[in-house]
């Protein structure tokens, strides 16, 4: 899962470079933290925060398969 919402935010920020994606695994839950350039945060979280829910969306639906609770957080520096 780490790759993909890598992936996801690489495409929408200005500096792919310095976008940072770490999964912490605890059982059965999943925390995805990702760091990035202050000026893309507004980017990843969008209008009203359209598009961090809709990565979040992604993260639930593909967590229902595995029997795993995915949750993703955006960290600023």
């Amino acid at each position: 899962m780490k790759e993909a919402v890598e992936k996801i935010i690489k495409s929408l920020v200005a500096e792919p470079d310095a976008v940072e994606v770490e999964e912490i695994v605890d059982g059965k839950t999943v925390r995805v933290e990702v760091r990035c350039a202050d000026s893309d945060m507004g980017r990843i979280i969008g209008r009203e925060g359209r598009t961090v829910k809709a990565i979040r969306s992604i993260l639930f639906a593909a967590g229902q398969k595995q029997n795993k609770r995915f949750m993703l957080d955006l960290i600023e520096d």
